[in-house]
């Protein structure tokens, strides 16, 4: 099976409202950060989708977490950013996140942090790259998909 239907099987396991969310929310991020490598863990709590310059998830600019009741994109450098509409939740020293819905998926105000997080990584992603998805990692034991 090739990484993208791997992926594809991976976010069928979760609910239609959390896996629909999941993928716009990908399909959106990849048309941001083209070039981005993408990484996958399916971790015990979640299935991680995060987008980087390299194979390295230290570089990553973002991630897209999926849980059985939703889903949420992860911003690098989330204390750093401008967020006057409270979007962003956590108390993270690194990251903060956006529970998304639908329509957070296509807000303006979604899309001008994830600008500027790509924007203020200390390796930025190449809009020419490769841009290849990579299966990080599959826990043996996980967690439930679906609530």
């Amino acid at each position: 099976m090739n990484p993208q239907a791997q992926l594809d099987a991976m976010i069928d396991r979760f609910t239609p409202e959390v896996a629909g969310v999941a993928r716009a929310a990908v399909a959106m991020v990849m048309a941001r950060l083209p070039g981005a490598t993408v990484l996958v863990y399916d971790n015990y709590n979640a299935l991680a989708i995060a987008f980087s310059a390299s194979g390295k998830a230290s570089q990553a600019v973002c991630s897209v977490a999926l849980y059985p009741r939703w889903a949420s994109l992860f911003l690098a450098n989330g204390p750093d950013l401008a967020d006057p509409d409270g979007l962003m939740e956590g108390q993270g020293a690194t990251m903060r996140h956006i529970k998304l819905t639908p329509a957070l998926v296509d807000d303006a105000r979604v899309h001008a942090l994830l600008d500027a997080a790509a924007a203020n990584v200390r390796v930025p992603i190449d809009p020419a790259g490769e841009g290849r998805l990579v299966i990080q990692s599959v826990s043996a034991k996980q967690r439930p998909r679906r609530a």
